[in-house]
């Protein structure tokens, strides 16, 4: 398998649809969450990544902005939602290769921190740990303390960031 990660086009939309459909399972909510937020400020176009094999887009990871509430404070962080990979190219790598395009950008934007909704024994395997127990909250979304998880880019940055979560408003349709 010969895959080429890079940045989505405005000519992959359509691709990367059909993604997110047919890897959910032929339901349109991840789909139309990518539309929503590409239309938002929360958008940053570098952080929308592909996957093509021979010219088709077989993965999509869609990297945006969220923020983390403190009191009076308010923290700009990474969410990732939603990875998507085809289903006849699943457990080919092709997941890990969109994450780990997706956490080096993270890192050239200066971003210190992504969190995620996500199953813990696939996540850890980037980095991700549980991220109650770095003092933040997740409100908006009732999850087990183990698929709310964080990765920090910056070293001692969850000494810093304490909180509560907040995703977009586009993330509620």
């Amino acid at each position: 398998m010969s895959i080429i990660i890079r940045t989505e086009t405005t000519n992959d939309y359509a691709e990367v649809y059909n993604v997110n459909f047919v890897a959910f399972g032929n339901r349109e909510d991840e789909a139309k969450l990518v539309e929503r937020i590409r239309a938002t400020e929360q958008f940053i176009p570098r952080l929308s990544i592909v996957a093509e094999e021979r010219g088709e887009i077989v993965g999509h990871l869609l990297l945006s902005k969220a923020e983390i509430i403190e009191g009076e404070k308010s923290h700009e962080v990474i969410v990732l939602a939603p990875i998507a990979v085809r289903p006849d190219c699943q457990q080919q790598g092709v997941g890990k290769q969109l994450i780990h395009e997706g956490i080096n950008r993270c890192k050239q934007l200066g971003y210190s921190i992504v969190l995620l909704i996500g199953h813990p024994a696939y996540y850890t395997k980037f980095g991700f740990k549980p991220a109650r127990q770095y003092g933040l909250e997740l409100i908006q979304f009732e999850v087990p303390d183990d698929v709310f998880m964080v990765c920090e880019l910056e070293e001692d940055k969850l000494m810093t960031i304490k909180g509560e979560l907040r995703y977009p408003g586009v993330f509620f349709g």
